[in-house]
């Protein structure tokens, strides 16, 4: 049973065919579900669980069955992680190459490393059971249930990994599990740069976009980075500054002294008692806010964001799902509408007096995520809100071992932007007239 470690750090293939089915090792579940119940409940008061006191107790309660020597090994190994807060899950939470863990179903486990997904044969479950406790013991310490009446939760980790979980009866194919972790040494302005998502000019525009107080909003795909920017793009704010950030799920991560987070509630999926992203941004109005932060606007809570960014609540960030900055701006009228009932021309000169600059973030096909631009909002024209790209990156095609080659441009046209930047006695002119 080969480690993940093994696979991921001696090479960067992962071989299928040499790596044994984890799921396949121990075939009679009931007997494997059987011993673990009879050895966890032994082991419950023992004292100093140690690999030696688990083997013993383990060889002692399965003297009598007639395991093979892989099958003692699966068991052992299978207890040893029962012990552990994140069971069979623990060697890939634990693992920093592992970005994104996907549980479907007791046999079939998927892992992303790099931005590449693989199916992880080194880990399994007994079965549904054995997958639905794991979530239980995952969400527990954090105040969080998950049950008939409460069959999803999407919560984090002590680690900050964010944690979704979906059983039956809203999941046809059992409990599923996703937990999405955020990579460590992507701390900094600067790691984006080091590993080619962006360029030093990009860093200084962004950096001068903040500190000036502007309003962004960032986009792109799942998994794209979103959330990871912003933490960064947050680590310009000055620390002065009161900070309310509003999420689903508390993944912004602002180390910054005056912060105050907010999270949404919904007690069971018939949303009673629920708690919305738009409640809290209304209430936070009243928090007296230097910024408000919004993990992601995706519903009618767009209207009352905007709203702030109109009345004097400037620096506003935040994240929404879309592909483009265009798809980003449309998307943002559709959000609004659904919240009130106003005219197209009115929301666009909403949007157009509240919004400052879009970026746009991307995985690319290679697994590399890029801001592929950089663009602000020019103005209204034939009642079309306009948009001019100030930073692009350009594909220029693969090299041979798959990575896209590609290039960072800077637009020739001065950003209409540079003079609210200025206003904020800001100077980054040295990035337009070279």
């Amino acid at each position: 049973m080969a480690s993940l470690k093994e696979t991921f750090e001696i090479k960067n293939t992962f071989d299928t065919d040499i790596i044994e089915n984890d799921y396949e090792i121990f075939k009679d579940k009931e007997l494997l579900d059987a011993l673990r119940s009879i050895i966890i409940e032994r082991l419950i008061d023992v004292p100093n669980k140690n690999d030696k006191i688990i083997q013993n107790i383990i060889d002692e309660i399965i003297e009598n069955y007639n395991l093979t020597n892989s099958e003692r090994s699966y068991l052992i190994n299978l207890i040893k992680n029962e012990l552990s807060p994140y069971g069979p899950l623990v060697n890939v939470i634990d693992n920093d190459n592992v970005t994104e863990i996907m549980v479907n179903s007791p046999s079939e486990v998927y892992i992303e490393v790099d931005g590449q997904l693989y199916r992880e044969y080194g880990i399994s479950f007994i079965n549904n059971d054995h997958i639905l406790r794991t979530i239980k013991r995952l969400i527990e310490p954090l105040g969080k249930t998950i049950d008939a009446t409460n069959p999803m939760v999407d919560s984090h980790l002590k680690n900050g990994a964010r944690l979704n979980a979906v059983i039956e009866p809203l999941s046809m194919n059992g409990p599923v599990l996703t937990i999405r972790k955020f990579q460590k040494g992507m701390s900094s302005i600067n790691d984006l740069i080091r590993t080619g998502s962006l360029t030093s000019d990009m860093a200084l525009f962004l950096e001068a976009c903040v500190k000036a107080k502007l309003n962004i909003i960032i986009c792109g795909g799942a998994g794209a980075g979103k959330t990871t920017l912003l933490n960064i793009l947050g680590g310009f704010i000055n620390p002065d500054e009161r900070i309310i950030t509003i999420e689903d799920a508390c993944e912004i991560n602002l180390k910054l002294p005056h912060v105050v987070s907010l999270e949404t509630r919904t007690a069971n999926y018939q949303k009673n008692n629920e708690v919305t992203i738009r409640d809290l941004v209304i209430n936070s109005l009243r928090m007296r806010p230097d910024r408000i932060i919004v993990g992601e606007v995706r519903g009618k809570e767009a209207f009352d964001m905007l709203q702030a960014m109109n009345t004097g609540h400037e620096g506003s960030i935040t994240t929404m799902h879309a592909n483009s900055a265009k798809d980003a701006i449309n998307r943002l009228e559709a959000m609004v509408i659904m919240g009130v009932d106003i005219p197209i021309k009115a929301v666009r000169e909403y949007i157009d007096q509240a919004v400052d600059i879009i970026v746009n973030v991307e995985r690319m096909n290679d697994g590399k995520r890029k801001i592929t631009a950089i663009s602000e909002i020019a103005g209204i024209n034939n009642d079309e809100i306009e948009i001019q790209d100030i930073f692009t990156y350009e594909v220029l095609g693969k090299f041979d071992d798959g990575s896209i080659d590609g290039k960072f441009k800077i637009k020739p046209k001065t950003p209409k932007v540079l003079n609210k930047i200025k206003s904020k006695g800001i100077d980054i002119d040295q990035l337009f007239y070279k």
